[in-house]
């Protein structure tokens, strides 16, 4: 199952999630957002461990430095899994060192985007992220578990 427009945020840190939705909602992004505070949370939520279903969202963005399980591991496990490997993956991060940006290419993101430190810069690419990815990206179909190979 997918719901299209929902997005799922995965950040530990409480003032860059508020900042985050305050630039949706500026930029008239009104997308439902899930906030996951860590790396097991935003797993539990896309890969559940029972028979539910998967209620997947239009878009991750995925912080890299996170408690419990680490973004890259994160992305990993998105990749390994049936029904999400296909699900567009954002690295946003305050990373700047060169073997996070490899390895989350090597991992299979779709992009990785630095977090400015300026808050006005810092609301025009979460504006940018949402608009391109939720208006302009035409996203791969997520197929039903079992249907994997088109």
């Amino acid at each position: 199952m997918s719901n299209r427009s929902l997005l799922l945020l995965v950040e530990d840190n409480p003032d860059d999630a508020e900042l985050t939705l305050m630039a949706f909602e500026q930029g008239g992004i009104t997308n439902p957002v899930i906030i996951a505070q860590d790396g097991a949370e935003a797993l539990d939520y896309l890969i559940p461990t029972d028979s539910t279903a998967i209620d997947l969202p239009a878009l991750v963005l995925l912080d890299l430095q996170l408690p419990k399980i680490n973004g890259l591991q994160v992305l990993r496990a998105i990749r390994n899994h049936a029904s999400t490997k296909l699900l567009p993956v954002v690295i946003l991060t305050t990373s700047d060192e060169q073997a996070d940006l490899i390895n989350s290419y090597n991992l299979g993101c779709n992009s990785y985007v630095r977090k400015p430190v300026d808050y006005d810069q810092f609301l025009t690419v979460i504006q940018q992220l949402g608009m391109y990815w939720l208006v302009t990206n035409l996203s791969p179909p997520l197929l039903p578990l079992g249907n994997q190979n088109v």
